[in-house]
């Protein structure tokens, strides 16, 4: 059956046009809608579900794309693109080809800002706001929706901070459901929380404080009250910040019970919200699962061993440790910044920190990472996780800078298993202490072995190894894109022409394998899921310049560009790192 409203709804003016009455309509309709999307392409689902009501009422009230609107974090904004025009592409959502998971300025004049990281709309609509005023627009809106955990966050409170002192025409919306894709944490959470039930008072308001107009808590699935409170705001001048409680996954039950699951939760059933059947057959652990077993495994035997996340416990696997362990276990929220000096700090007094970001998230602590723990030749341990081709979240999750970032540190070991005995191996060798600091990337998804399990192992440091001995050409991967290289020998027509050396050390790298490779070998092929320019073919290339070696080097890897989202596959192909495109390197 068709809906009633939303098929008619092609851009927020159509909205506008309804009355008030018919909005709980739309907002059902749209709720629907993302709910049967989502159920058989896949995506974020949890937080989209929360906002639904609150997406309605900003885009009936404001006048939008003139008035801006800012999302944070980018996957709250599923119901604000469907009702901005791209209704009927929705289902290409996160796929080749399609539309993005996130807010993407050149896709809609209605994304005012790109968002796939947290924390940044305060600082970007504060910037509008300002621009605003400069240009002689005082009536222009500027609102700025932040959520899941977001308002934790360091750069929020640097935003807040400025804007508090200005007379910005802004509202900063936070929209509190009290879980990130993890519950949140910390002493802010524990404010919020007296917050909604009447305990913080005016006069220790946090947000009064910092000079903003406070408004709420209020309900952020009312539409009658957001309209009001909305109407109200918009004639209120400077800063204004408006406090709304909602539910992450409303509306569908199994997604308001499990939040944690029901964040991105794959398939499900549309109608009862279950999740689709797992395989029956056996498969290789996750990645991150081999890092959260292994690290609660050496923590057990080390009680000098801590283990730290930036609101990724669930994702990065810690949570083996934060239920087994819990006082040497620490969630931080969203703070990568804080997380990385935070196990500075504890390296300084002889723990043993083991810090697990995502590699897109790593780099917003890329000065601490160089100022607080490389500097002070801190024995820090970065389990970099997500590193490389991530998929369907698109250019802005990708992991594949860390190489290019990391190996330009002094003092800094980076390291890339190609499979997860070898990821344990490092991951015990490092808890033995290197006297630096290491980090240890690692892709997202699943590996090749059943049989991980085996008794750990001390690597050396700056060893390479060779996987497959050959006469003509050599191959020289790092980190688990071997198994591409490994597919792609299987496939050539002559496999014995071609050698393979696994490098799970990018810096230092081993010197002495590289003069005999360069000694045997008239071509070189280095492949890594990373970016070519300043990554691990750069350095075999710095080394072959630096010794005077005249041999051909091509250097396959993510090209100088943004990559969009679709499937891993479909990805390493584009970028010519997939295993047929690696064969036809072999065979040119």
């Amino acid at each position: 059956m068709q809906d009633e409203f939303l098929h008619h709804i092609k851009s927020p003016s159509d909205l506008r046009k309804l009355t008030p009455e018919h909005l709980n309509q739309v907002a059902k309709e749209l709720r629907n809608f993302v709910i049967n999307i989502v159920a058989t392409k896949e995506g974020h689902l949890g937080a989209s579900l929360g906002v639904i009501e609150l997406t309605v009422a900003l885009h009936y009230i404001f006048d939008t794309p003139n008035d801006l609107l800012v999302w944070d974090v980018g996957h709250q904004a599923y119901p604000h693109k469907i009702l901005t025009g791209r209704r009927d592409t929705f289902h290409t959502n996160r796929q080749w080809g399609g539309i993005s998971g996130f807010p993407k300025r050149s896709e809609s004049i209605y994304d005012t800002f790109g968002a796939g990281h947290s924390s940044t709309s305060i600082s970007a609509t504060l910037g509008m706001a300002i621009a605003s005023r400069l240009q002689g627009d005082l009536n222009k809106q500027h609102i700025a929706v932040i959520g899941d955990a977001s308002i934790a966050s360091g750069m929020a409170f640097e935003g807040l901070n400025h804007a508090g002192v200005t007379d910005a025409n802004m509202l900063v919306i936070l929209n509190d459901n009290a879980i990130g894709i993890d519950p949140s944490v910390g002493a802010l959470k524990a404010y919020l929380t007296k917050a909604k039930t009447g305990q913080a008072t005016q006069t220790d308001n946090i947000f009064e404080a910092l000079n903003f107009n406070y408004f709420g808590p209020i309900d952020g699935h009312d539409i009658p009250l957001l309209l009001e409170t909305l109407t109200q705001l918009k004639a209120t001048k400077g800063p204004k910040f408006l406090h709304i409680i909602t539910t992450k996954g409303k509306g569908l039950p199994e997604a308001e019970k499990h939040q944690v699951t029901y964040h991105a939760p794959g398939k499900f059933d549309a109608k009862t919200g279950k999740l689709a059947p797992k395989t029956s057959a056996t498969q290789p652990p996750k990645f991150q699962d081999v890092f959260g077993h292994t690290l609660l495994e050496l923590a057990r035997a080390n009680e000098k061993i801590v283990g730290i996340t930036p609101a990724m416990p669930t994702g990065s696997s810690l949570k083996y440790m934060m239920d087994a362990i819990p006082e040497r276990a620490f969630d931080v929220g969203i703070a990568e910044q804080h997380a990385v000096t935070l196990a500075a700090g504890m390296a300084t007094q002889g723990l043993i920190p083991f810090c697990t970001i995502y590699s897109t998230f790593l780099q917003r602590a890329y000065d601490q990472i160089i100022h607080d723990v490389a500097l002070q030749n801190l024995a820090v341990i970065f389990c970099i996780d997500r590193a490389g081709l991530v998929g369907a979240d698109g250019a802005t999750h990708h992991g594949v800078f860390d190489i290019a970032q990391l190996r330009c540190i002094p003092n800094m070991i980076v390291a890339a298993p190609h499979n997860e005995i070898e990821l344990r191996n490092l991951l015990y060798t490092a808890s033995l202490g290197l006297g630096h600091p290491i980090t240890i990337r690692y892709p997202r998804g699943r590996g090749t072995l059943i049989d991980w399990q085996l008794p750990m192992q001390k690597i050396p440091i700056g060893k390479a190894q060779r996987l497959q001995q050959g006469k003509h050409i050599a191959v020289l991967s790092t980190g688990s894109i071997a198994q591409n290289v490994t597919t792609a020998i299987a496939m050539h027509p002559n496999p014995d022409a071609v050698a393979h050396y696994n490098f799970p050390f990018i810096k230092p790298l081993d010197h002495n394998t590289l003069q005999e490779i360069f000694k045997q070998f008239e071509t070189i092929l280095t492949i890594e899921d990373g970016v070519i320019t300043g990554g691990f073919g750069s350095a075999i290339l710095e080394f072959a310049n630096e010794h005077d070696l005249n041999i051909k080097i091509i250097t396959l890897g993510i090209p100088d560009q943004f990559i969009d989202h679709g499937t891993t596959e479909q990805l390493y192909d584009h970028c010519g790192i997939s295993a047929q495109a690696i064969l036809e390197q072999l065979l040119n």
